[in-house]
């Protein structure tokens, strides 16, 4: 009797087993190869939509482009969509802490990449909803009215007469790095930033950067990391660069911005734990806004409060030749200034709503980002390229900074700060996930 039990139970578990009754159960790190894979072809077809990869060659396309190919979008959202089913099979009940997070950002990315597919397909979205879907963010809306109460807050401190764009413009220009000394001002900048940073983070012994100024970009700086903790910055040299850009820049491409926090991902998740999808980066998902938030917020980590102010006129004004005494009034206007930020997203949001023309988009710009006319038409350039891309930058610190100060990281706990800043750059963050 126990003979026949046996071989009756031996019977079922081969036909429960057997891979023509039952489907092999998906795996997340053959998933990951797979997301991995997609990126890479997709990115094929557009050169900005992969931003980063440092993963496996063999997981590279293994041939090029012939001249002249057609993106079939269908293909493509095809297996998106087989990626996406697969993640939704996997038990979530088994995943906790890292492991949740590492599936909940893996289908958000996916969720991006099948969006960005479908744009390049020819769907088109409203800005809220091409955000939603590929930052995993609901942009704020701010009137008209806001902005020109700002502006008249502005109109009140700016010396001389006029609109007051074109004052700011004639104040601002006491504040220009002069040619033959940009790069004197940025490496030092640069060494500042990198040595508090690492005075908190302990930064990988090989980490280094290129440092490149370029011309013709839409964008003011770029970071392209490389792998193995190497990055190269460009930084743009179109229009004049003012004494402020110096610590801004150095941070937001450098230190703890771009450059720390792709070595972070590197070295915690693609090394440490093996997790290949964090190899690749593409630019238009979830991991762009913990990226420009992180990067604009660090500069507040690394320089805050007064001492910025204090290094800048201690060191930086003398070394652009630019008068120091005159460096508290500027940063308050500065600080005025700052609060207009989101009107470069309404900009971009009824341009690429169709709501205003190009032109109507760049005078906007002028009036309340205060820009000169040909800088404002740079950044519509910008708009044309990315998109809703702009949300990152505002919307992204601000929710970055949120996310540390409801964590303890408050200004006057500068070391708790950086803890919390650090974890945040470790680990895998969207933006619904900043609570």
């Amino acid at each position: 009797m126990r003979i026949l039990s046996a071989f009756l139970f031996l019977s079922i578990m081969i036909i429960s087993c057997s891979p023509a009754e039952k489907a092999k159960a998906p795996d997340i790190n053959q998933i990951a190869t797979d997301y991995v894979k997609l990126v890479l072809e997709v990115g094929q077809y557009d050169g900005d939509f992969v931003d980063a990869y440092y993963g496996p060659e063999n997981l590279k396309p293994t041939t090029d482009l012939p001249e002249g190919a057609i993106f079939e979008a269908n293909d493509y959202l095809f297996r998106a969509d087989d990626l996406r089913n697969q993640l939704d099979q996997l038990d979530e009940t088994s995943f906790s802490g890292l492991k949740k997070a590492r599936l909940n950002m893996l289908k958000k990315q996916l969720l991006a990449v099948r969006t960005k597919i479908s744009m390049m397909g020819g769907e088109k979205y409203s800005f809220d909803e091409e955000a939603k879907l590929l930052y995993d963010a609901a942009p704020p809306t701010y009137s008209q009215d806001y902005f020109d109460s700002l502006l008249a807050g502005l109109d009140k401190v700016l010396p001389g007469s006029g609109n007051v764009s074109e004052r700011y413009t004639s104040y601002a220009s006491d504040f220009i790095i002069p040619k033959e000394k940009l790069d004197e001002v940025f490496q030092t900048a640069i060494t500042e930033a990198r040595k508090r940073t690492d005075a908190q983070f302990q930064l990988p012994a090989n980490e280094n950067f290129v440092l490149e100024y370029v011309n013709d970009k839409s964008w003011s700086g770029y970071n392209y990391y490389q792998g193995k903790s190497q990055s190269l910055i460009q930084l743009n040299t179109d229009f004049p660069i003012f004494i402020e850009r110096a610590i801004d820049l150095a941070c937001h491409e450098g230190y703890p911005g771009h450059h720390v926090f792709n070595a972070l991902l590197e070295q915690n998740l693609v090394d440490g734990k093996g997790w290949v999808e964090f190899s690749v980066y593409p630019l238009f998902s979830p991991q762009s806004l913990i990226a420009e938030g992180s990067a604009n917020y660090g500069i507040d980590v690394a320089f805050p409060g007064a001492t910025r102010v204090a290094y800048e006129k201690e060191v930086l004004f003398p070394i652009a030749g630019i008068d120091p005494a005159k460096a508290d009034r500027y940063y308050e206007i500065q600080a005025m200034r700052a609060k207009l930020n989101y009107a470069g997203n309404e900009a971009a949001r009824k341009y690429l709503n169709g709501e205003i023309t190009r032109e109507e988009a760049a005078s906007w710009l002028e009036k309340y980002l205060l820009y000169e006319p040909d800088r404002a038409l740079q950044r519509t350039r910008f708009i044309d390229q990315y998109r809703s891309y702009v949300i990152n930058y505002n919307l992204g610190k601000d929710l970055v900074a949120n996310y540390v100060e409801a964590h303890g990281g408050t200004a006057d706990q500068p070391q708790k700060r950086w803890e919390v800043f650090k974890e945040l750059l470790s680990n895998p963050h969207t933006a619904s996930t900043l609570k």
